[in-house]
C-alpha cells in the first residue's frame, strides 16, 4: 500500500469570506518549521490575491498557538540570519502589509516568533490562559520577527526591557490592559469570539480597512506632514470605492450600508 500524504502543516477554511488559517502541528505546539513557514507565507499570499476573502483569523491546533521556531529542525534552522531574511521576516511582513484585516485566535502558549507573529495580526483576541512569552533569552537569542519593535512602540522601553530580558511574561488580561490584545475570553468561547469579530471585519468596506491598514503601517514612523499626506492620498482612493457610494446611500436612506468590498 502507498504510504499516507503527511499531514498539512497548515489548515486554510473559508466561510462567507473569512479565511481561517490554523498552525497544524499540535504535537509540537505549533512550532515553526521550515514547511509551516512556507504554507503559511503562501496562504497569506493567496489571501492576498483573492477578492471573496475579506478578512483572516489565524490561530493555532491543539493547546498551543504557537511555540516559536522549531528548536529540533536542524542544522538549517541555526543559518539565522538567512532564515529570518528568506522566511520569518516575509511572514511578518505579509501579515502587516495584507491589506484586510487580520485577526489573531491566541490560545495557550504564544512564544518566541510565535508571540511576533500573533502581534503582528491587526487585532488579537486571547484565551484567559494565554502567556505571551519571548524566550529568546532562555536560549541565549535576541528578540526577532518585529517583536522589539512591537514591543518598545506599545510598552515603552523599559516596560519591553523588562519582558524581553526574561523577567516577565505577559498574560492575557495585562496584555490586553496595555493595548495589545482587544479581547480576552474563556478559551471555550475563543473561536467563536475569533469568528464573529472577523465576520464583522468582513462586512465591512475592505478597501477602506485596507487603506487604513496602510496609514496605521505609516503612523508609526511618519512625522504629522508625511501622515496628513498619506491621508489625503488614500482618501481619495477610497473616495472613489463602491463601498463608499454605498456607505453615503445608506447613511441618506437611514439603514444599515451593506459594503460589497470594492
Amino acid at each position: 500500500m502507498p504510504d499516507a500524504p503527511a499531514p498539512a502543516h497548515l489548515l486554510v477554511e473559508t466561510i462567507d469570506g473569512v479565511a481561517t488559517l490554523t498552525l497544524n502541528r499540535p504535537e509540537a505546539l505549533n512550532a515553526l518549521n521550515a514547511g509551516l513557514r512556507a504554507e503559511l507565507l503562501a496562504a497569506l499570499k493567496s489571501v492576498a490575491r483573492d477578492d471573496a476573502v475579506r478578512a483572516a483569523v489565524l490561530t493555532g491546533a491543539g493547546r498551543a498557538f504557537c511555540a516559536g521556531a522549531d528548536l529540533r529542525g536542524g542544522s538549517g534552522e541555526r543559518a539565522f540570519r538567512r532564515v529570518l531574511v528568506a522566511e520569518y521576516n516575509p511572514l511578518v511582513r505579509a501579515l502587516r502589509e495584507l491589506e484586510k484585516p487580520v485577526v489573531a485566535a491566541v490560545n495557550g502558549v504564544a512564544a518566541g516568533a510565535g508571540m511576533s507573529l500573533a502581534l503582528a495580526a491587526d487585532l488579537v483576541v486571547a484565551a484567559e490562559d494565554v502567556r505571551f512569552l519571548p524566550a529568546f533569552d532562555r536560549i541565549g537569542l535576541v528578540p526577532d520577527s518585529g517583536l522589539t519593535r512591537t514591543l518598545v512602540r506599545a510598552l515603552g522601553r523599559h516596560r519591553a526591557a523588562a519582558i524581553l530580558y526574561g523577567g516577565e511574561t505577559l498574560g492575557a488580561a495585562e496584555a490586553h490592559a496595555a493595548g495589545l490584545v482587544v479581547r480576552v475570553v474563556p478559551g471555550s468561547d475563543l473561536a467563536g469570539a475569533a469568528a464573529e469579530l472577523a465576520q464583522r471585519l468582513a462586512a465591512g468596506p475592505t478597501r477602506g480597512i485596507g487603506l487604513t491598514k496602510r496609514l496605521i503601517n505609516r503612523a508609526e514612523d511618519d512625522d504629522l506632514a508625511e501622515s496628513l499626506d498619506a491621508e489625503a492620498a488614500l482618501q481619495e482612493l477610497a473616495g472613489r470605492t463602491d463601498d463608499h457610494v454605498e456607505g453615503v446611500a445608506a447613511f441618506t436612506e437611514k439603514r444599515e450600508p451593506r459594503f460589497g468590498g470594492r
